[in-house]
């Protein structure tokens, strides 16, 4: 959530950073702006809205000709209303220190008491213009020390860049739980949020650690640790095309990023998966010995990657024959979890700077559990702080309601599912080999769903109106079902839910009425005749009803409105294969109500506050 950009080098940077944001937008944002060094010192434009709002001011000012140095911000609100006195940058009183500020500062209610006693004023509601009087506060000629100064104050997250009128020639960044990445190019040099935003750019780029500050110029960066010794970065060569991250002629995002699932799934199975089937999942310091000793797993993660642990549950829990259990990475810290060496906790995120997923990641580390984070951004924080990561490798993910993330993630935990079952030897080597290669044939299978759109987009024209929608599911169809749910509602902005259909006639039926729309999935095949039953059940009080179903059934379509069809596949294979018209209808929904699908309201790609 929130992007920072920054640049100093012999370029002019207002064009330079108005670019960059743009390629930020995708993390989500409410209001926009940019501080500038100039001949007359700090020169600062932002505006509530959007990146094409800035613009419009920047070619009505005069006074940023020729500026070379400056930072700039995408806000996404969290104290304090939208609008543009709350936008970032924040200037000092002073005129001596622009900040941007992506995380939360907790303690900025009493910072801000002590600074009025001092003689500090403040005009916004944030707590990100606490920062800029903190360190305007303690400057007294030393930037660095001002900043580090200001730091000890600070309670919460942050990624920090700074620019002090007195330097003109420098910004500084900080970050604490908050991801921050440098880039390097010649004559030039960068801060940002993310990648994409620099990447037409430079393609060097190192990742700010923890609570370190970085120093740069046009020539050189300097990095310093809490101590203030020098610290020297391995610089990571960005190899994926930066089409990668554009929309290639697709309408948005987020169908690219469908219909990139079938490449991003065999970019994730086949480098780990050997010719003889065995598996190489490249862990270094958990042992076959460690993982023959774990007695529970627990997933912890949020929003779609949590759900990724709820349907992977059940495929662990069935091979492993131990207690497993999802749990949302927000109330992980706060349970007082049971967890000890014996436990192995898995931590997914996209990102890998989630921040309450990093918080339960440092928990559970804190309590001895042996930890594998499953993230798609290499060198992020939860990778770096994990005992193992294991990388998606599925390419930059620019929409805000993930899909390909979800999809990689999945098959990637099952595939290390399939790894433990092979060496605790609860499947037989025939069986670990068939289920291997029913997720190599997923890919196909998900590509012969996306040869068919056209069935989906018709029942999306049938229903993009409606009020409410309901998911139903047994087992894993019930997991599968609130990841299905949560894409339409995020991008459409559709009330909509998932009950476990078993709970139907305990309560939730009550909300059936002539014309709900309910979305049965049906393909979990033991329990298939029950939910016929719970089709009835919502048809009898006048729901329609669109079913998932498997190419092979030929009951269910006889007691729905419509029907789509999953081709024959292992049961391992099938969530990866269901998710994908659910992904379909929530797109087409979205786009028929003319949402703006790739940046849905209040959302962001990336939560790094809790």
């Amino acid at each position: 959530m929130c992007g920072i950009v920054g640049y100093v080098g012999t370029r002019e940077a207002s064009e330079l950073l108005l670019e960059a944001l743009e390629k930020l937008e995708y993390r989500g944002y409410d209001s926009a702006g940019i501080a500038l060094i100039c001949d007359a010192g700090i020169v600062i434009h932002k505006t509530r809205g959007r990146i094409a709002d800035l613009r419009r001011i920047f070619d009505e000012a005069t006074d940023d000709d020729g500026c070379t140095v400056g930072i700039g911000h995408t806000r996404w609100a969290t104290h304090g209303e939208p609008s543009d006195v709350n936008s970032h940058p924040h200037l000092s009183k002073s005129k001596r220190v622009a900040v941007v500020h992506n995380g939360i500062i907790e303690n900025y209610i009493e910072l801000r008491r002590h600074l009025e006693q001092h003689g500090y004023t403040f005009s916004t509601e944030t707590d990100s213009e606490v920062v800029s009087e903190l360190i305007d506060y303690c400057y007294s000629g030393d930037p660095v020390a001002a900043v580090r100064k200001a730091e000890q104050q600070l309670k919460g997250s942050y990624a920090l860049g700074i620019l002090f009128s007195d330097f003109p020639d420098q910004i500084i960044a900080l970050r604490k739980d908050s991801p921050l990445i440098i880039g390097l190019g010649e004559g030039e040099n960068f801060i940002a949020s993310d990648i994409p935003a620099i990447l037409k750019h430079t393609r060097n780029v190192f990742r700010l650690g923890e609570r370190e500050l970085a120093v740069l110029t046009a020539q050189r960066v300097r990095v310093l640790d809490i101590f203030g010794n020098r610290v020297d970065h391995p610089v990571d060569h960005i190899d994926w095309d930066a089409a990668a991250a554009e929309k290639g002629g697709y309408p948005h995002f987020m169908i690219k990023e469908i219909f990139e699932q079938p490449e991003a799934i065999r970019k994730t199975l086949a480098p780990r998966i050997r010719e003889d089937l065995s598996i190489d999942l490249g862990f270094k310091r958990l042992t076959d010995e460690d993982l023959k000793g774990i007695e529970s797993i627990k997933i912890t993660a949020c929003g779609s990657a949590y759900h990724v642990g709820v349907v992977a549950k059940h495929f662990l829990q069935k091979n492993l024959r131990l207690p497993v259990e999802a749990v949302l990475a927000s109330e992980f810290r706060y349970e007082d979890p049971i967890v000890d060496e014996k436990t192995l906790v898995i931590i997914v995120s996209q990102s890998g700077e989630t921040l309450d997923t990093l918080y339960a990641l440092r928990e559970a580390k804190a309590r001895g559990a042996r930890t594998v984070s499953i993230v798609n951004v290499l060198a992020s924080s939860i990778a770096n702080e994990s005992e193992e990561v294991l990388y998606t490798w599925a390419g930059p993910e620019i929409a805000v309601a993930t899909t390909k993330a979800y999809s990689t993630q999945l098959a990637l935990i099952q595939l290390f599912g399939l790894h433990m079952a092979r060496i605790r030897g609860n499947l037989s080597e025939e069986e670990v080999k068939s289920q291997i290669t029913a997720l190599q044939k997923v890919p196909e299978g998900v590509e012969k769903l996306l040869e068919d759109v056209k069935s989906v987009q018709y029942i999306a024209s049938l229903y993009f109106n409606c009020q409410d929608v309901f998911f139903i599911g047994r087992n894993m169809d019930y997991a599968l079902s609130l990841e299905a749910s949560l894409k339409l509602k995020e991008i459409s902005y559709i009330h909509s839910e998932a009950y476990a259909a078993g709970e139907l006639k305990h309560g939730t039926i009550s909300l059936i009425e002539d014309g709900t729309l309910v979305i049965a999935l049906c393909t979990y095949r033991p329990l298939l005749e029950k939910m016929i039953s719970n089709i009835k059940e919502v048809s009898a009080r006048g729901a329609k009803v669109l079913a998932v179903i498997n190419e092979s059934d030929v009951q269910t379509g006889t007691v729905a409105d419509h029907i789509i069809r999953i081709p024959e596949c292992a049961d391992i294979a099938l969530p990866l294969l269901t998710i994908v018209p659910l992904q379909l209808f929530a797109y087409y929904i979205a786009s028929l109500k003319g949402c703006d699908i790739d940046k849905p309201r209040n959302l962001a790609k990336s939560v790094t506050v809790e």
